[in-house]
């Protein structure tokens, strides 16, 4: 059975997308056929694997509003064992179309449940809002991945979007679980980040990776060019650090599995 996780936080700028794209490859890389999702209207996750803006594309909104078959919108990607869902601005529409669709929080686990077995993972870049379409992927998601930014507010935000998940696994989705917290941008030669990343150990311990992705300007530089870090430069600290992010994903997956456990971090 396929994992999918959501990668979501409502604060922009921490590092959701270069997390989508980079773990995605990762897992794909160590020879897991992965699924990667744009559920972010800004489409930054489609031209940071290395597909330009297309207006004839088809994209996830057509799969989850005007219900034509995932199969449609799916592309192979330059990474081998990698495909995607693309999205565009369109996607911006689907937040409002949704509103008046029936069981609207479930439209892309249905769309899902058609092509999900062919995947051992499917990553969702989610948008940095907590609107339809976060909802949508949470409900349809396993676990969440929480990218935090080594920063003054991190801890408000993260405790904002646990309450999040609290309300829709009470309603909608009672498997959710938190598949971990990934410090971003982290700099240890200062005692800002050294602080903020020992507070959230201190708080939630097990459930933060013990993976930390630096700051990076190899990493920061690779969406631009339309690739994924272990295609842009494989020696890079930032590379290092996604391939290490997936071995603890993997790992979490045996451990569930040894366990009989749905969650490892729930």
């Amino acid at each position: 059975m396929s994992r999918i996780i959501a990668i979501a936080n409502q604060k922009g700028g921490v590092g959701k997308t270069t997390t989508a794209i980079n773990l995605a490859t990762s897992l794909a890389a160590s020879e897991n056929r992965t699924l990667l999702i744009d559920s972010d209207p800004q489409g930054n996750t489609t031209t940071g694997i290395g597909f330009p803006k297309d207006p004839s594309r088809r994209t996830l909104y057509h799969a989850m509003i005007m219900g034509e078959p995932p199969s449609k919108a799916l592309l192979r990607t330059q990474v081998d064992g990698l495909d995607i869902i693309p999205s565009d601005k369109n996607l911006a529409g689907a937040a409002v179309e949704l509103v008046t669709l029936e069981k609207r929080e479930f439209r892309l686990q249905k769309l899902l449940g058609e092509i999900r077995s062919t995947y051992a993972y499917v990553v969702i870049d989610c948008p940095p809002t907590l609107d339809l379409l976060t909802l949508n992927a949470l409900v349809a998601s396993d676990s969440v991945l929480i990218p935090i930014q080594c920063e003054y507010f991190a801890m408000e935000g993260v405790a904002e979007l646990l309450d999040t998940l609290m309300r829709v696994r009470r309603t909608l989705n009672p498997g959710l679980a938190v598949e971990g917290i990934l410090l971003t941008m982290y700099d240890d030669r200062t005692t800002l980040s050294r602080q903020v990343a020992a507070d959230l150990r201190s708080f939630f311990g097990s459930q933060v990776f013990e993976t930390t992705i630096p700051r990076n300007v190899r990493l920061a530089e690779a969406p631009s060019h339309g690739k994924p870090i272990l295609m842009y430069d494989i020696h890079s600290k930032g590379a290092e650090a996604y391939t290490q992010l997936a071995k603890e994903v993997l790992a979490n997956e045996q451990k569930r599995a040894g366990t009989g456990v749905g969650s490892a971090n729930s």
